[in-house]
């Protein structure tokens, strides 16, 4: 996947950011690897680009899109990019434990994404029948959401089959139930499969992490707050601006990054994040885009250490700070 730099941010000139409120002198060059091909589950960050909005805050952002063997965390420790772009809070919490320092500084989805679907019309038409299903699950997921799970729902590992991201042996077989995001997967099956699928979303039934969270080192906190805070600020505009606006310059340069996606996939991803609350449910209402509370995130802790893939002593509050959210950003730029 090629990485693309913006044009849109370099085409400003210095004095155009003079005329931003509270931001003035030299464009900061930054980088945000997100995690993984450019999609719509990326697009506000897209939007902040293609609009302009980290110009004005004084940024000049290069978007790195992750892929399936890309390591965006060790690029983040490293110094070659001031931003990541992480699936959940996990790898924020066994970051604590790794003695790692960096930090969450915002959620973007209020809802992780992750799901399963069920063929209709087969008895599995309830979170609780699921139980009766093949789950199709695979490596990652075994290693987190299953695990909760087994001990939050009385789910097996004898009823998993390894899935391995090919929609095939879930459209072959009705009595299985197959994890996916919203966002995706359930569009694959039904332009593959040329039916709805049933969808699960883990989140309403107590899978409660937050979800595409941004993250940064403690070293940029400390010596660069007002830079987290710009970046912080103008991603949380490009989102609403990208759910609530017009987004066709941002899904253009989606599609440039990513030449395999196309509209039909865009436009669903959107509508499902609409759809199903994925960015702008429960706290953001109020709060905006992008915000975090102490008790969600020591909720989620406390998930991970029941589902026993965390030690109750790890340290969690090292995971994340509230410094940079909850501050009713981009609000007014919502639209019904």
């Amino acid at each position: 996947m090629k990485n693309w730099t913006t044009s849109a941010a370099g085409a400003l000139t210095a004095a155009a950011l003079l005329l931003t409120a509270g931001v003035a002198g030299a464009v900061d060059k930054v980088a945000f690897a997100t995690n993984w091909k450019a999609q719509a589950e990326h697009g506000g960050y897209y939007q902040a680009v293609a609009d302009g909005t980290y110009a004005k805050y004084g940024l000049d952002v290069t978007i790195r899109p992750g892929g399936p063997q890309s390591n965006e965390r060790a690029l983040l420790t490293s110094g070659k990019v001031e931003f990541l772009m992480a699936g959940n809070l996990d790898p924020a919490f066994n970051a604590v434990k790794e003695g790692i320092p960096t930090r969450v500084i915002a959620a973007i989805m209020q809802k992780d994404p992750q799901v399963f679907m069920t063929h209709p019309g087969q008895g599995l038409d309830t979170w609780e029948s699921l139980k009766k299903a093949t789950m199709l699950v695979g490596r990652g997921g075994m290693a987190s959401f299953y695990q909760w799970m087994i001990a939050a729902h009385g789910f097996t590992e004898a009823q998993v089959k390894p899935y391995t991201f090919n929609t095939a042996p879930f459209l072959a077989d009705k009595r299985s139930a197959q994890q996916g995001y919203v966002t995706s997967e359930p569009y694959a099956v039904e332009t593959q499969g040329g039916f709805k699928p049933n969808i699960f979303l883990l989140a309403d039934y107590g899978y409660d992490t937050y979800s595409t969270t941004i993250e940064t080192t403690v070293d940029m906190i400390e010596k660069k707050p007002d830079l987290v805070q710009r970046f912080v600020d103008a991603s949380i505009i490009g989102w609403y601006n990208y759910l609530y606006g017009d987004n066709k310059a941002a899904n253009a340069l989606i599609k440039k990054d990513n030449p395999d996606i196309n509209d039909a996939q865009i436009a669903f991803s959107i509508a499902k994040m609409k759809e199903f609350g994925i960015v702008d449910s429960g706290d953001s209402l109020t709060l905006g885009i992008g915000a975090m509370t102490d008790a969600r995130v020591k909720s989620s802790f406390e998930r991970m250490v029941k589902s026993k893939l965390l030690p109750a002593n790890v340290d969690y509050k090292k995971a994340y700070t509230l410094q940079f959210v909850n501050k009713k950003v981009g609000l007014n730029l919502k639209k019904p």
